[in-house]
Order: C-alpha cells, then sequence, then structure tokens
C-alpha cells in the first residue's frame, strides 16, 4: 500500500505534531500545509521538503487529494475546520478540545456519522505511560471498585500561556475549565470507566485581570519564561481577559462516583496530580513525566504515610513530545486511517469532557448552580 497523503491545518505550534506522520516511504507524508505565517509556511518547506503545497486557504488544501487531515488551529476554529475536513472525506485528527460549545461538538460528531468518515480527536494523555500505568492499575483491580477521583492541577504557565493571548478571552475559549481541563476530565472519566452527569462549579480571576495590558496592536508573547514571576510583578498580559485564572469543580459521576477537579494559573509549579479511591485502596501520581512516581496505598494505618505501599512508574520513553504520547497517538491515528477499528480515545469521550468543562464553566458563571451534563444524544 502506497503512502497516506497527508494534510496539516494549523501548521504550526501544535500542527508540528503532523512531523510524526511524514514518513516517505515508510506508509505515510505530508503533502500539503496551511497556516497564514509566512514563517511558518517556509519552516513546513524545510520539514516536508521544497515539493511540498503551502497555503493560507483551508478550501484550497481540502481541494487537494488528500487521505488524512490534521486539524491543529486555534480552539475556535476547530469545528469549522473539521466539518470542512470531514465534507472533504478525509480521515481526520482533530487537536482537542473537540470545539468550544457542547453544540458544537454534536455538529461534528453528527458530521462524521453523516460522511461515516474516521474522525480521531488528540487526547494525547492516553497515550502517556503514566496515565496508562495509572489505568491499567485500576482496572487491574488495585484499589477496587472506585467511587472518587480528584484532580489537582498546578499551571506555573498560565499567566505565559493563557492569558497573554487569544485564550484569555470567552469568544475564542469559552473558559479554561473547559480548554485546558478538558485534558483532566478525559483522563478522569477513562481512570474511572465514567462520564460526568452533574457539575457545581465557582471560580474568579483572582490575578491577572488586574496587571498591566499589552495594547491590542501589539503581539502577545505566549512563550513561557521562568523570569516572569512573581506574576504581580509582570506586564504585557492581554487586553481583554474574561477567562477565570483559578477554578473549583465538584462532580457527580456514573456509577455513583464523585470527584473533584482543582486549577490555578499562578502557582510556582507545574503539576498535574489525580487521586483515584476505591473499595480496597488509593492511588495517586505525583507529576506527569513519564518515569513519574505512581503510589498505591492499600494497607490500613491511622497516620499519614508519603510513601505508598507500592510504588509504579510509567515505562521510559526516547522520544517524542507530552511524556512520549505525540509519536504513539500519531501511529495510532495512522493506523486508524488506514483501516479503521478502535482508538484508545474516541470522539464519544471527547465531546463528554468538553460537555463537563462547558456546564461547569457555565456553573461557575452562575454562582454555582448545579448543572446536568447532556449525554450524547
Amino acid at each position: 500500500m502506497g503512502n497516506l497523503r497527508v494534510g496539516v491545518i494549523g501548521s504550526g505550534g501544535r500542527g508540528g505534531l503532523a512531523r510524526h506522520a511524514h514518513q516517505p516511504g515508510k506508509g505515510s507524508c505530508v503533502v500539503a500545509c496551511c497556516d497564514l505565517d509566512d514563517t511558518v509556511l517556509a519552516q513546513n518547506r524545510e520539514w516536508y521538503g521544497p515539493r511540498v503545497f503551502v497555503t493560507k486557504d483551508v478550501r484550497q488544501l481540502l481541494r487537494r487529494k488528500l487521505d488524512a487531515v490534521f486539524v491543529c488551529t486555534p480552539d475556535f476554529l476547530h469545528e469549522e475546520h473539521a466539518l470542512m475536513a470531514l465534507d472533504a472525506g478525509a480521515a481526520v485528527y482533530l487537536e482537542k478540545p473537540m470545539a468550544i460549545t457542547i453544540a458544537g461538538c454534536d455538529r461534528i460528531l453528527r458530521k462524521a456519522k453523516e460522511k461515516r468518515a474516521r474522525l480521531f480527536v488528540g487526547h494525547n494523555m492516553r497515550y502517556m505511560t503514566i496515565i496508562r500505568k495509572m489505568k491499567q492499575l485500576v482496572d487491574d483491580g488495585a484499589i477496587g471498585d472506585v467511587k472518587a477521583v480528584w484532580c489537582r492541577h498546578f499551571i506555573s504557565y498560565g499567566g505565559d500561556a493563557y492569558f497573554r493571548d487569544w485564550h484569555s478571552e470567552r469568544r475564542y475559549s469559552t473558559g479554561l475549565l473547559l480548554q485546558k481541563a478538558a485534558h483532566d476530565l478525559d483522563v478522569m472519566h477513562w481512570l474511572t470507566g465514567a462520564y460526568t452527569t452533574r457539575v457545581a462549579a465557582f471560580g474568579n480571576i483572582a490575578v491577572y485581570d488586574k496587571l498591566p495590558r499589552r495594547r491590542a496592536d501589539e503581539p502577545g508573547e505566549p512563550a513561557f519564561n521562568v523570569a516572569h514571576w512573581p506574576p504581580r510583578e509582570q506586564r504585557g498580559f492581554s487586553p481583554r481577559i474574561d477567562v477565570e485564572d483559578q477554578s473549583v469543580v465538584i462532580m457527580e459521576m456514573e456509577r455513583g462516583i464523585l470527584g473533584s477537579y482543582l486549577q490555578c494559573h499562578f502557582t510556582p509549579d507545574a503539576c498535574r496530580n489525580y487521586t483515584v479511591i476505591g473499595t480496597a485502596g488509593r492511588l495517586e501520581n505525583f507529576g506527569d513525566g513519564p518515569e513519574s512516581p505512581i503510589m498505591l496505598w492499600n494497607r490500613r494505618t491511622d497516620s499519614y504515610q508519603l510513601i505508598g505501599d507500592a510504588v509504579y512508574r510509567g515505562d521510559p520513553v526516547d522520544r517524542g513530545g507530552h511524556g512520549g504520547a505525540d509519536p504513539v497517538i500519531v501511529e495510532e491515528f495512522l493506523r486508524f486511517a488506514r483501516k479503521g477499528g478502535k482508538t484508545t480515545a474516541t470522539p464519544e469521550a471527547a465531546r463528554m469532557s468538553v460537555a463537563a468543562g462547558y456546564q461547569a464553566t457555565m456553573s461557575m458563571r452562575n454562582g454555582g448552580q448545579p448543572l446536568d451534563v447532556p449525554p450524547i444524544s
């Protein structure tokens, strides 16, 4: 079988993920790129060779003969570009979050069903070795029947990555309980095997809306910089900031499981910390690197033990971003584009993470009013 002909919409930034799909003569080849930045398009020629087709027009890219398309544009364009790519008949890799509204996700799902298309959503944390190890331990019964799941997300880079560009505006992201938390909510759903059914949330803008802004005609500089500390001594933030920089969510989930999610964008350190509690033990990770420790407590005591009764780690990795997840998820997508079949990340799960994050955001902006999370119709 010849090479899959691959196109990339949004070929800079996260679109660099598609470099893992450029394997001429070995099954896939990036042949077309679309981006608005001339510098990115020049870089694409370096990555994929002088014969790669480059354009600033999505429609021109989709007129090419393509077998698979990566959609890696900013979140507020995911729905539009995913629908266009599905209409073009290609297998679609859609970067998370699936869309910035529940209705947008449902429109994408309906289009994929209508076209009998192969739709894949890039929830790459399911492919990180530490998360896979936690999933294995839960599924093997290491903690008994799951009854609770918690996540604390410390985001040291929040002031750089989310409050200096489009992420800071509701109209482009809905909010960081959707944009950023989509990863974590999906992991919580996957670890427990249960979706969120009802949420209540609180949050506010505690820091970033009170700091010096850049002018609207000045470009944002969202690159992480360790010198940008402490937050109140920095400047150059987005002209408009109306998304919350800290939040707390309480979740009711299927099978009577309870969950909680906490997010903060002005911490000095960065860490995702998941705790899963069952009828026979507790599981908790410390860091999300490939070999970060996973503690299992399964013996009773009347005091706190810093070190678990057993300690596990994910498998070491020797390549790829996001703890080695990026090349693995691209490999699975390419297999899916060719042959179909089951995938670790699914469009349905991606929709449910958006739905939980969206409803949590709406609850947070309405005084913590509990809201049901609508199932997929």
